[in-house]
């Protein structure tokens, strides 16, 4: 086949005019193409009238398609389809007796676990949270009720923070191999709507991905895999061996009895997410080499979706090729600090997203519909680890706030003699203390009941406190407590909102309306550390720990958390094999 690249039609146009473009692309008439399929589906939305952009693959008679690749060899839209079939590379014999362990189960870990299925590798998967239809009554519990659940919540459970989130699945990672679309095709065969493997920017949605979940736990199951729920890992047993460290073990609690026992296990994959501080504590004890990583700090804005729409489609506002339209907006500061929207959810909402007592946490969800009155996204600030707590005086309370009284004390020791290296470094955990600082600071001042704090955005460009709702009424529950959001934040990070917002303003006309409005925090934007690994996807000091997803600093999404998870599960199947 051939694969024609930018290919524009009116955006409403008639059946027939595909084919016909393609045929005059490649110089040939309509009957001479056997066939072709639409692989990706945009909107150029530059100009005011609105185009589609396609890509094709065209099936063509062997000797014509050869004659025409031949003609247009070098032309930039005009190549040779590529391979979408996955190729396994390993395949485990009857005979295989060790079982790899898969340690979380959210688009990371489930794909590993799958992957691991599909080659006979029949995994243990261990999730320290519950199946996701409990799981979802756990977190309306949150949202409606106020009553948290520390082990089953947006953040834990089957499907990961993934499923209470809008379902994007796209991404910017490298993917040669193309394995995205191995993570498309799982999707729609477990139930996804086949139209998120022809649009730009597809989606399926929290009610949606539910299904989606289940229907691949089952396949899991069906290949021989099994899935423990309410099993929470709490230790790793780390050996030490002429050829180095080498993983023999964890230990898991099983929540469902409140007892502990010992798991034998030499190949494991750690697909944790990005909150499960705990487990990144517990690694860190036993040595697991890792690293503080930049990550963003920010709020969740909400507009009227209607705004929005019209901002970027104009007159085509409201038309039903184009459904809510959706927006990506970056901006430099004077501080040296970049601003960006971030996990942009059309006609959604905002939700609590807390996994801890105490702490109030936002993020964002749609449906597939995205039908909401309300557009929301993330306006975040990158951070580096240099702006994370250090171990000096001042920041002990942090530290024990963080880790408890014990463990903090000794962290801040140990930041302590980091930050007097040359260069200074940071510890691995300080991005976890800057995080559950502002979020029990958010708890704090939306009430302490897990109300989030929140601000008109033309209050919070005046620094003045917000005192009653405009036009726009916050999707966020349990509720929103108004009021002044500059204690939410460090000094630097209100200063670049505050100067952004007016900036994207002038690319998104009413994204600065004085009614929108700022709900805080948002802190759980990617992991705060990363779990440094090798060429064979091991940890680079423990063998048989394979690092993995968001959590590990791999992934920033479903997608390319799915896509890491195929990656590893590769890894360990052929050093299993070795």
């Amino acid at each position: 086949m051939i694969r024609l690249t930018e290919l524009k039609l009116p955006l409403e146009h008639a059946p027939d005019a595909l084919p016909h473009l393609i045929a005059q692309t490649l110089g040939i008439t309509t009957e001479a193409i056997t066939g072709f399929s639409v692989y990706k589906r945009s909107f150029d939305a530059r100009k005011a009238d609105l185009l589609q952009v396609y890509i094709v693959d065209v099936e063509l008679a062997p000797e014509l398609e050869a004659i025409l690749l031949e003609k247009f060899a070098g032309h930039l839209h005009i190549k040779p389809s590529p391979d979408l079939i996955y190729h396994p590379v390993a395949q485990a014999p009857a005979s295989l007796k060790e079982r790899p362990v898969v340690v979380g189960f959210g688009p990371c870990g489930i794909f590993a676990a799958l992957l691991l299925a599909q080659m006979g590798f029949k995994p243990l998967v261990i999730e320290r949270g519950k199946q996701v239809r409990e799981r979802t009554k756990d977190t309306w519990g949150l949202w409606r009720k106020q009553v948290l659940k520390p082990e089953s919540n947006v953040q834990f459970g089957e499907g990961g923070a993934g499923t209470f989130s809008d379902g994007k699945l796209y991404s910017q990672i490298k993917d040669p191999r193309l394995l995205g679309r191995k993570v498309m095709n799982e999707f729609v065969q477990a139930g996804a709507p086949e139209d998120i493997l022809v649009e730009a920017h597809p989606h399926i949605g929290t009610f949606k991905l539910v299904k989606v979940v289940e229907h691949m736990r089952e396949q899991i199951i069906a290949l021989g895999g099994e899935i423990r729920f309410q099993q929470r890992v709490t230790d790793v047993q780390i050996d030490d061996t002429p050829a180095g460290r080498q993983l023999t073990g964890l230990t898991v609690l099983d929540l469902n009895t409140d007892t502990a026992y010992e798991l034998p296990a030499t190949h494991v994959v750690m697909a944790l997410g990005h909150s499960s501080r705990d487990t990144f504590a517990r690694l860190y004890e036993r040595g697991v080499e890792m690293h503080a990583k930049p990550f963003s700090i920010g709020f969740r804005i909400e507009h009227p979706q209607s705004l929005i729409d019209r901002a970027r489609w104009g007159r085509h506002a409201g038309n039903s090729l184009l459904g809510a339209a959706d927006y990506k907006l970056v901006h430099h500061a004077k501080n040296g600090r970049a601003v960006y929207s971030f996990c942009m959810c059309p006609g959604g909402t905002v939700v609590a997203a807390t996994s801890e007592p105490g702490r109030v946490v936002t993020n964002g969800m749609s449906q597939y519909s995205r039908n909401e009155r309300n557009a929301n996204a993330g306006i975040v600030v990158g951070i580096e680890p240099p702006d994370f707590p250090d171990g000096r005086p001042e920041n002990l309370a942090d530290w024990q706030a963080a880790f408890g009284v014990e463990a903090g004390t000794r962290y801040a020791q140990e930041a302590a003699k980091l930050t007097a290296l040359q260069p200074p470094q940071t510890h691995p955990l300080a991005g976890i203390v800057l995080q559950r600082q502002l979020e029990s600071q958010a708890y704090v001042l939306g009430g302490g009941t897990y109300e989030a704090p929140g601000q008109l955005v033309g209050d919070f460009i005046a620094d003045r406190p917000s005192t009653d709702f405009g036009s726009v009424q916050p999707s966020y529950k349990p509720g929103v407590k108004l009021g002044s959001l500059s204690p939410a934040l460090p000094a630097y990070a209100i200063e670049a909102i505050r100067e952004a917002l007016p900036a994207f303003g002038k690319k998104i006309k009413g994204f600065d309306m004085r009614d929108a409005v700022l709900t805080g925090v948002e802190t759980r934007t990617s992991s705060p550390l990363r779990i440094p690994r090798g060429e064979d996807l091991q940890s680079l000091n423990v063998r048989g720990l394979y690092p993995a997803g968001e959590g590990a600093g791999y992934a920033g999404g479903i997608l390319s958390a799915g896509v890491d998870g195929i990656k590893v599960a590769e890894a360990l199947a052929l050093d299993v094999l070795a």
